[in-house]
């Protein structure tokens, strides 16, 4: 591995735990609101707020993470679902079909603007939540071993 992917690798990492942590800060703050029929404009802030993080982390996770793994593999980049599907195999996540709902969601997020489906939108956020900070502790593990033995 060159200079240039460690020092990548590195500030990947950093972008990865920082939004982690306002996920993770969001997460909490919106669970405890729940899905219900009309917020107020408070509870709407923190759940805009929310998918943006949510669609923030996974855009990292996916299209940052994925693909520096890859390329430091020395693997094809391919498709997203080439990407997930490579993940699963590495045990960075546990199941590429939950990623690629976790894509489709942050393509909803990015193209939504019917009030009407929000509602929608959060609900799926919240449940998929989970499984996208799940991953970042594989990941990093996984990362480990290029910044200990970089070749």
């Amino acid at each position: 591995m060159i200079k240039d992917q460690v020092n990548l690798l590195k500030a990947e990492l950093s972008l990865l735990d920082n939004a982690t942590e306002v996920l993770k800060y969001s997460y909490d703050a919106c669970v405890k609101i729940d899905i219900k029929e009309q917020y107020t404009l408070d509870e709407l802030d923190r759940f805009e707020a929310f998918t943006s993080r949510f669609a923030r982390l996974s855009d990292i996770v996916i299209q940052k993470m994925f693909r520096l793994i890859d390329d430091i593999d020395l693997e094809d980049s391919g498709t997203v679902r080439d990407r997930i599907n490579r993940a699963e195999k590495k045990n960075l996540i546990e199941n590429a079909d939950i990623f690629i709902q976790i894509r489709i969601v942050r393509n909803d997020i990015a193209h939504e603007y019917n009030a009407e489906n929000l509602k929608d939108i959060f609900k799926k956020v919240l449940e998929l939540t989970p499984y996208l900070l799940g991953s970042i502790k594989n990941i990093k593990e996984y990362c480990q071993k290029f910044l200990k033995n970089p070749k």
